[in-house]
């Protein structure tokens, strides 16, 4: 366990703070208890974290003065639905909790999602705190206050904005994750990267993710709240952190979401970059050095599936509006914009970046 914490703050409304460092779950408790008063805390997990850390965080947030409770689900994105949901809800009404308690999302985006969107819903809301087990989560999809279940129709196409309350990111989580899952936030956090900073990318593309975990996740939240604190709830930049994206939802959904969150992101990333240089909107060659980046991390740069294919899966993507869809689109590394096309182009578009 380190007792080095970095703290970086995200200045919403309500304002909170995110805590990065090893051995946090440990002591949570006394950590969330400089934010929180001692309350009920429903801790929210999946079948595969909680026989590693729910005992752990329970008799931390007990020492402190908490009352505790959990509730465990099947780990995976078929989880991520308004059954699951319901029964979150149903399971938070049994134990009383009241809106001066809290939920606490232990776990990957999976798991952060369902709680914070329960939190956001019940009682018309809630405080929830983030403790991400996976680098994509604590990279990503704990910070900024999105959450969100999957249709049948599409990924993430219900949900709220509700920021956390805190956020703890141990970095010892990390050493338990399999290879595929910890290439998951690879994959996030080289979207960040391409969005903002050569020399972050550089480290990515030299294989050396691995060497300092905690300035990775650092960097990659300081840019996030930077960009979450100008346009929370996703009317003009925020757009930016979607890149990758609009076709690696599509190729979610047209696996069936049998290919994770992030490897699809990153195939979604290396399709967006070819089609970015051969359609002339790219400044600088680019496609190249982001696909060597990604398999350098063990990441697709590529999808079987064809683009028409992909365009009808992305037509129910939440980016579109009316007849446009709005793509990011990376010009070089540390710099994207947001391009908005009618719908009719899009298959043209993906097309342009599959693989030869």
């Amino acid at each position: 366990m380190s007792d080095s914490i970095q703290i970086i703050p995200v200045r919403t409304a309500p304002p909170y703070r995110v805590h990065i460092g090893g051995g946090l779950l440990t002591r949570c408790g006394a950590i969330l208890r400089e934010d929180l008063a001692p309350c009920r805390m429903a801790v929210i997990t999946d079948d595969t974290v909680a026989p590693l850390y729910l005992n752990t965080v329970c008799a931390s947030l007990i020492a402190a003065g908490f009352s505790v409770c959990s509730y465990v689900f099947p780990a995976g994105e078929a989880s991520k639905n308004f059954t699951t949901l319901a029964s979150i809800l149903e399971f938070l009404a049994r134990e009383n909790l009241t809106r001066t308690d809290c939920v606490a999302a232990l776990g990957g985006g999976v798991t952060g999602d369902m709680a914070g969107f329960a939190a956001a819903v019940y009682l018309r809301g809630i405080r929830c705190v983030q403790l991400p087990t996976t680098l994509l989560a604590a990279v990503d999809s704990s910070v900024g206050g999105k959450t969100a279940i999957d249709l049948t129709a599409g990924k993430n196409l219900a949900g709220a904005f509700s920021q956390p309350a805190a956020v703890l990111c141990d970095t010892d989580c990390l050493s338990t994750l399999p290879a595929s899952v910890y290439a998951d936030g690879a994959a996030e956090a080289i979207k960040t990267a391409v969005l903002c900073d050569e020399s972050l990318f550089s480290l990515f593309a030299a294989g050396r993710l691995t060497t300092d975990p905690a300035q990775v996740i650092a960097r990659c939240v300081a840019f996030k709240a930077g960009v979450v604190e100008r346009d929370e709830k996703d009317h003009g930049e925020r757009k930016l952190l979607n890149l990758g994206h609009t076709v690696g939802h599509a190729i979610e959904q047209c696996s069936g979401f049998r290919i994770p969150h992030g490897h699809a992101v990153a195939a979604g990333l290396a399709i967006t970059a070819r089609s970015a240089e051969r359609l002339g909107w790219a400044r600088v060659p680019i496609a190249r050095r982001i696909a060597g980046c990604l398999a350098e991390n063990h990441l697709p740069t590529g999808t079987g599936f064809t683009a028409e294919a992909l365009a009808r899966a992305a037509l129910l993507d939440k980016k579109r509006t009316g007849g446009e869809i709005t793509l990011v689109i990376p010009l070089e590394i540390g710099q994207c914009t947001l391009k908005t096309l009618p719908v009719t182009e899009l298959t043209a578009v993906i097309a342009a970046g599959l693989e030869a």
